[in-house]
This record gives structure tokens, C-alpha cells and sequence, in this order.
């Protein structure tokens, strides 16, 4: 029978205990990160391996595509065991912010339990336990609360993991879904030793050459729609090739065009793994994740994404702007 953490919107702390008594009677775990994984899905996956890996609880954290896994988190304990070949024997699976079933890149074994962490509120519970809160900025703070309501102990390398995930998925603390408990867990996950200005400077002060070769061809492609409240960008592959620059490196863009005044939706458009990945992001109470479930995507209110089968960029824009101009 599944077991959804969120019942009337109240916390069941009950499903965190059970989803530890899962992991203790495991006799190996493999914890999946999404394709195109972000900060928040490798650091919370991080997270977990190295509570187990402290506590000697046999596992793998595992990504379809490692290559597609941002450098930049380089720093996190354990991040070089990441791999992408599944082990041949598990007993039991955990995916991390992983709103949907196809966003694993794999197939799920239908004989193996699987807890589901998340934080969309478009995940449609496909695990047997699902601790999904879409009220909280991020997954890590998903699994902050089951270490914390189940006792566990958090050691720096988990402090640091979460803390990046946390930082990351909610915009550097600019998220709505930023309250007083999310600070309030920052402030401990500091004082069990995660170092706020090392991490910020790992993060964004380590840029390539290449990202700034990039950035101005992303910029030159934007649009304003509807009077400037719609901006909307892209990126070409041909451009990747050019600069030599990364998928991840890209993304600031979003987010700066996002910051414009004017505009209430950004939209960006770039093709990844022969689909093209479109992002989309909002202000005030427009809720994109309506638009990106229209092409089998979601997210959150705010912010949302999908992958659109074409590589045709010009034909993902059309349709998609299309879809905003009618809401």
C-alpha cells in the first residue's frame, strides 16, 4: 500500500519512521537522482549516502547520465561515487526530487519498495512511501525533516549536502516557499558544521570561460511578448559547441531575464538529450506548472519545466508561448 507523507495537510511523522524502517531492514539501497539532475536532487542524494555510508549501510547513488551532473557540486562528500550502471542486486530504491516517475530514467522494478522524496506539486506518488511536501523550498529540506523527526544524526558532510540543496532550489533564499522553519534548519545545519561562505563561494565563483562566451548568444536571442511580460531565450546546440560551455552554466540565464521588471514569465528553451528542455519560471501567483503539464512536464507555481519531443527549438518556442498567450 503507498503512504503519502502529506494527509490534509498536516505532517505524518509516522511515514518518516516507516521509510527508516525500510532502510534499516535493506540489504542494498540505491538512490536515484533525476535525468538533468540539479543541485537539489545530487545533494540530497548525497545527503543520504553519506549518512549511510557513515553508518555503514550498503548502497549507490545513481544517475542515468553522470555526465550531465553539474562540476560545480564537486565539492560534496562522496560525490565521486556517483555512478550510472545500476547495481544487480538491491532490495530497495529512493529517489530524490524526482517529480515524476519518468523523470528516474529508468524503469522501476515492480518487486522493489521504493520511498519517494520530492517537493513538486506535481508528483503524482508513484512510490510506496511518498515524503512529498510542495510546501517546502526544496527536497533537502524533505529529507532534513526525516533526520530530524527520526533522530538522526546529522555530521557535516550531511549539513553541507543539505545546505546546498536547500541554497540552490530555493534562489539562494529568495523562494516563496521560504519560511521560518526553513531558516530555522539552515541556522542548525550551520551549527553541525556546514560553512555558508566556503559553500557560496564553491558555488558561484568558479565559473568557466565558457560560460561567458555563451551568454551573450543566449541573451541576443531574446523576445518580449505581450507587452513585455513574457521574455523568452534560448540556446542553440551550435553555441555549446562553439564556447565549449556546459547545459548547467546556462541556466543563470533564466534567471536574470526573470529579474526585469516587467516581465511576470521567463521561458527558456535549449535541447537536451535530442528533446528540447524548456524552463519556465514566474511571478506572483501565475502558475507555470499548469503550462508545463500541457507537454507532460510540472513543477511548482512559480517555477516549472518539461522536454518537448522535437529538436526543432523554433517549434517548442511556438507552441509554448501559445500556450502562455491563452491563459
Amino acid at each position: 500500500m503507498k503512504k503519502d507523507f502529506i494527509l490534509n495537510n498536516k505532517l505524518d511523522s509516522s511515514y518518516f519512521e516507516e521509510a527508516l524502517s525500510l532502510i534499516s531492514k535493506a540489504r542494498y539501497i540505491v538512490i536515484v537522482s533525476h535525468i538533468n539532475p540539479d543541485a537539489d536532487t545530487v545533494s540530497s542524494a548525497l545527503a543520504l549516502s553519506s549518512y549511510f555510508s557513515e553508518n555503514k549501510i550498503n548502497h549507490k547513488v545513481f544517475n542515468v547520465r553522470t555526465a550531465d551532473i553539474p562540476s560545480r557540486l564537486d565539492f560534496l562528500h562522496r560525490f565521486d561515487k556517483i555512478v550510472q550502471e545500476l547495481p544487480k542486486s538491491f532490495d530497495l530504491m529512493i529517489s530524490v526530487d524526482c517529480g515524476a516517475r519518468s523523470r528516474l530514467g529508468i524503469a522501476i522494478p515492480s518487486d522493489i519498495p521504493l520511498i519517494n522524496f520530492d517537493h513538486h506539486k506535481s508528483n503524482d506518488g508513484f512510490g510506496s512511501i511518498n515524503l512529498v511536501d510542495e510546501n517546502k523550498s526544496s527536497t533537502a529540506e524533505v529529507v532534513y525533516d526525516f533526520f530530524k523527526f527520526n533522530g538522526l544524526y546529522i555530521t557535516k558532510n550531511t549539513a553541507s549536502a543539505l545546505y546546498v540543496g536547500i541554497y540552490e532550489d530555493s534562489l539562494a533564499f529568495t523562494s516563496s516557499r521560504c519560511d521560518e522553519s526553513t531558516y530555522e534548519k539552515i541556522n542548525f545545519l550551520v551549527k553541525c558544521g556546514a560553512d555558508p561562505s566556503l559553500i557560496a563561494s564553491l558555488l558561484i565563483r568558479r565559473d568557466s570561460l565558457a560560460k561567458y562566451r555563451i551568454l551573450p548568444k543566449i541573451f541576443d536571442s531574446l523576445e518580449l511578448h505581450d507587452e513585455g511580460e513574457v521574455a523568452s531565450i534560448y540556446a542553440l546546440p551550435l553555441w555549446f559547441k562553439q564556447t565549449g560551455a556546459v547545459y548547467h552554466e546556462t541556466e543563470v540565464a533564466l534567471d536574470m531575464i526573470f529579474s526585469m521588471s516587467l516581465v511576470k514569465i521567463a521561458v527558456y528553451f535549449r535541447i537536451v538529450n535530442e528533446k528540447v528542455r524548456v524552463s519556465l519560471r514566474s511571478k506572483e501567483n501565475i502558475d507555470v506548472s499548469k503550462i508545463a503539464a500541457i507537454f507532460g512536464g510540472g513543477g511548482h507555481l512559480n517555477a516549472a519545466g518539461c522536454a518537448i519531443d522535437t529538436q526543432d527549438i523554433y517549434k517548442a518556442k511556438e507552441l509554448v508561448l501559445k500556450e502562455i498567450s491563452e491563459k
